[in-house]
């Protein structure tokens, strides 16, 4: 198997070339050309072009690969078939050992988010998370499953309602993090999550086009997912529980309508006149578990709305928080990540503009606008201390639908490291 040293050159390209080139071929090995050794963007850039040139074994040499710029390469470099080798340069064991750990959950993320519907369904994506979390800390995670029917007689009635439709039985999966091994010992953290494995839009059926990467509908779950397990390999040892929200949005004889009012266990009734905004029903269910258990964070994260992929594109996750400093927190360990995100507009008036003449709420605005800031001030109905402690991420760089100059088509595995980071820095 014939290898390619990749090299990194602070020299500019050979005179023939375009001074501004990024990439320069030698026989058996390619330069990319920065100005200074931490260009991240550029390195991940490179990754990228290497891969399209059809260069699938590759290794990393010379003295100016450290763990971030490890990483950024290959963040460029992947794709989803994923049937290249890369040799890593000498590093730090402390290094090494982080670099495995995350090309081990975030490929993790990004394989689970890639795979098709019909590969995916509720009851694998139960076992696939629970098979990770149980395979990254020695302490057994406790897990309930809520499933089918159950949900409607325990009142889950989010996920049954959006669930009930499909084939494939609805979930509410809990997974109980517990380092202290003490049934007393208080939750620090819950973290909810939307995980449709996929979303036909119900009535409000999608188009084609927009239909065509639901598959990865359940990109917020498998973020928090793994956020969870990267935090851990990183020693983190706080109280958390996952809530994972899982469904097929689909129709048939059974499925929920538009005119359906629904009834919650904290007492709020909402109408449904979308069908096509369900995540925000089924992570109801597990807000209201979540705020029961009385923690000191609560985040949730969901492939929610296209209104915050069209307001920060594929490249940021947008989130929402009534608590400056909490948010501030959160975007100080984004810096630290070098993970994008973008703070959106959430305000009481967005609470607002949910009115229905049948129930409490509805679940889209009646006004038609800000469509993501009023999808989070739904949720907020469901959380006791929604301003206090509650974080709503709209992952809309959870996926990117075609290629571009720092991703290869499919998941991105955008957010794990931050949320990692923040639940570490907030137990301190």
């Amino acid at each position: 198997m014939k290898i390619m040293s990749i090299v990194i050159s602070l020299e500019p390209a050979d005179e023939y070339l375009k001074k501004k080139s990024l990439l320069s071929f030698g026989i058996n090995n390619i330069k990319i050309h920065l100005k200074n050794e931490n260009e991240l963007h550029k390195l991940q850039i490179a990754g990228r072009k290497i891969d399209d040139y059809g260069i699938y074994n590759v290794a990393l040499i010379g003295k100016y690969w450290n763990l971030e710029n490890c990483w950024a390469f290959w963040q460029g470099y992947r794709s989803p078939k994923n049937i290249k080798t890369i040799k890593w340069p000498q590093l730090l064991e402390s290094e090494y050992i982080e670099l495995n750990n995350r090309v081990r959950i975030i490929d993790w993320v990004r394989d689970i988010i890639n795979l098709s519907s019909n590969e995916l369904g509720p009851e694998k994506l139960s076992e696939k998370t629970i098979n990770l979390l149980n395979t990254i800390t020695l302490q057994k995670i406790k897990c309930n499953i809520i499933k089918g029917k159950d949900l409607l007689k325990k009142k889950y009635i989010g996920i049954y309602a959006v669930g009930c439709a499909s084939n494939r039985d609805p979930i509410f999966l809990t997974l109980d993090y517990n380092p202290h091994n003490s049934v007393d010992a208080p939750v620090f953290a819950c973290l909810v999550g939307k995980a449709i494995t996929f979303d036909s839009g119900g009535y409000s059926l999608k188009s084609s086009s927009s239909m065509k990467s639901m598959k990865a509908d359940m990109g917020g779950a498998a973020i928090l997912v793994g956020a969870l397990a990267l935090a851990i390999t990183r020693g983190f040892k706080e109280r958390v529980k996952i809530f994972l929200c899982i469904a097929d949005n689909m129709i048939s004889g059974n499925a929920y309508k538009l005119g359906d009012i629904i009834h919650y266990r904290n007492g709020k009734s909402v109408e449904i006149t979308n069908t096509d905004a369900e995540g925000r029903l089924i992570l109801a269910d597990g807000l209201i578990d979540a705020s029961r258990e009385n923690p000191s964070i609560i985040i949730d994260a969901a492939t929610l709305t296209g209104a915050a992929t069209v307001a920060v594109g594929n490249d940021y996750h947008a989130i929402f928080c009534f608590n400056d400093n909490l948010i501030k927190d959160f975007i100080k360990s984004s810096n630290q990540e070098y993970e994008l995100f973008w703070r959106l507009p959430l305000d009481s008036f967005h609470r607002k503009q949910l009115q229905s003449n049948f129930a409490d709420l509805n679940n889209v605005s009646v006004q038609n606008t800000a469509g993501a800031s009023t999808a989070a001030a739904f949720l907020s109905y469901f959380v006791e201390k929604y301003q206090e402690n509650w974080i709503h991420i709209d992952c809309s760089a959870s996926y990117c639908e075609s290629q571009s100059n720092l991703w290869s088509v499919g998941a991105t595995g955008i957010g794990v490291r931050t949320i990692a980071n923040f639940l570490i820095n907030k137990a301190k």
